[in-house]
């Protein structure tokens, strides 16, 4: 766990949860498994403040408990989880995208307590959907009750004397489900900026059809025939078996590799080559990243090592058609950044530099890593700011909530416009203009944070289908 991903935690735990939880779970998450005794008396807070805590990162599965051999109760957390809290808004919005409104508020209100019983899922998400019906504004967000642990509610049901028919089922978000579906639509967007749309339909059919079949963290997806894929192609799609069978040959043929023909029964067996495709996106991510910091010819040379592995300075000048002044600022700089790594081959066993050769080369999986510690650290200080910005506008936002609240009342209650026109009056133009500036930057800087995560996403696909080919 490196100090990037902590700070990135500790921001995350703070922002949603506040200072005792946020100081509980990084204290966790530094210090490994521990007993509740230690816990207390390592972070200096009151037992029932740190009991609390565990309840909240509990409830939201960031920490598990087990019994030590001993018999007292470990407590563990799992930092890869908080930092799922970057991806919650994209998770909501492909739950709405699949699945409509109702998939979005399902998955919202589950996200938003961790996991609950489906009962209770249900009466919220129904109720959320009367109050919008009935046009009494806009949906809100769940109620600080709602944040209150399972157990406690349990106990109050049964306290009431009151027990619902799903006690005890709790349901949660599967996030791999998620990034299954994530992975399969940059995949699609790739065959499609590459190729054509028929040949992106013809891998998003297949991956449809095999995406149950398939595990999350599989190297190649399930084998389907050519007659298998046809059938299932989209009604709209008109293309004969013929021209399929030649769609298939391409995509099987293409420099790329994300789909291989695994045998010939049933017109030819066709699988999607699941590494390769998202070692192609990862390649294909740090390119970007050199292009947009050091310049095309930068990438250029970045690009030639990626595909030659192996190449002397001398050689990097030819092939890339590069000065070679220019070419060798560029080596250096690019080495400088750890994007490019030198390896020594000596021809004698002294190691003398007359008589070695100097190879450049790119090591995707180091480069792949160093590349997401920079975007944990990007994302803690686009929050940072974010912070920053609200905080320095804290009390006109609170103005301009409490105007909010008051035109609100008033509308209800029937007020005139002309009422409500000298209420909207009382923020001043300036005032005004500042909160459009701030808005308009705490959107930018939330747009960022989603663009920083899904260039994480890619890296970490890479990353956890490398070690597990391995």
């Amino acid at each position: 766990m490196t100090q990037a991903e902590i700070k990135l935690c500790s921001l995350l735990l703070q922002e949603h949860f506040g200072e005792i939880v946020e100081k509980v779970g990084i204290h966790l998450i530094k210090t490994g498994s521990q007993p509740l005794r230690l816990i207390v008396s390592d972070t200096g807070t009151p037992l029932q403040q740190v009991k609390k805590a565990l309840c909240v990162l509990i409830q939201h599965n960031f920490v598990t408990y087990h019994l030590h051999k001993r018999g007292f109760v470990e407590y563990e957390a799992h930092p890869s989880l908080v930092l799922r809290f970057l991806r919650y808004p994209r998770y909501i919005y492909n739950a709405k995208t699949l699945y409509g409104d109702i998939g979005e508020l399902l998955v919202e209100e589950v996200l938003q307590n961790g996991n609950m019983q489906m009962s209770c899922v249900v009466k919220k998400v129904s109720d959320r959907l009367t109050e919008t019906m009935e046009g009494k504004g806009k949906r809100r967000r769940s109620s600080d009750d709602d944040t209150e642990p399972q157990a406690k509610r349990k106990k109050q049901n049964q306290e009431d004397g009151e027990s619902s028919p799903d006690d005890g089922v709790y349901w949660e978000v599967n996030f791999e489900r998620f990034h299954q579906h994530f992975r399969d639509q940059a995949i699609v967007s790739a065959v499609a900026s590459k190729l054509d749309q028929t040949s992106s339909e013809i891998v998003r059919t297949m991956l449809r059809m095999s995406e149950v079949t398939t595990s999350s963290n599989a190297q190649y997806t399930q084998p389907l025939s050519s007659n298998e894929i046809f059938r299932a192609l989209p009604s709209g799609y008109n293309i004969s078996k013929q021209v399929l069978d030649q769609y298939l040959t391409l995509l099987a043929d293409d420099p790329m590799e994300f789909v291989c023909k695994t045998g010939d029964s049933g017109g030819g067996m066709f699988a999607i080559n699941l590494h390769k495709a998202l070692a192609s996106l990862a390649r294909a991510t740090l390119e970007s990243v050199v292009q947009e910091r050091f310049g095309s010819r930068s990438a250029r040379i970045f690009r030639l090592l990626l595909r030659k592995r192996h190449l002397e300075q001398k050689q990097v000048e030819d092939f890339a058609m590069i000065p070679a002044k220019e070419a060798k600022d560029m080596l250096y700089t690019l080495l400088s950044q750890n994007l490019v790594s030198l390896q020594e081959l000596p021809k004698t066993p002294d190691h003398a530099p007359s008589r070695t050769f100097y190879l450049y080369t790119v090591k995707t999986l180091p480069t792949a890593y160093m590349l997401l510690q920079k975007c944990y650290k990007t994302i803690a200080n686009l929050i940072e700011r974010r912070q920053f910005e609200t905080k320095e506008n804290k009390r006109l936002l609170e103005k301009s909530q409490r105007i909010e609240a008051i035109i609100a009342s008033m509308q209800a209650t029937g007020a005139e416009e002309q009422q409500l026109q000298e209420i909207e009056e009382m923020i001043t133009a300036p005032e005004r203009q500042q909160l459009e500036d701030l808005r308009r930057n705490v959107n930018k800087l939330d747009a960022s944070e989603n663009q920083v995560d899904e260039t994480m996403f890619i890296l970490e696909s890479y990353i956890a289908t490398t070690h597990s080919k391995a």
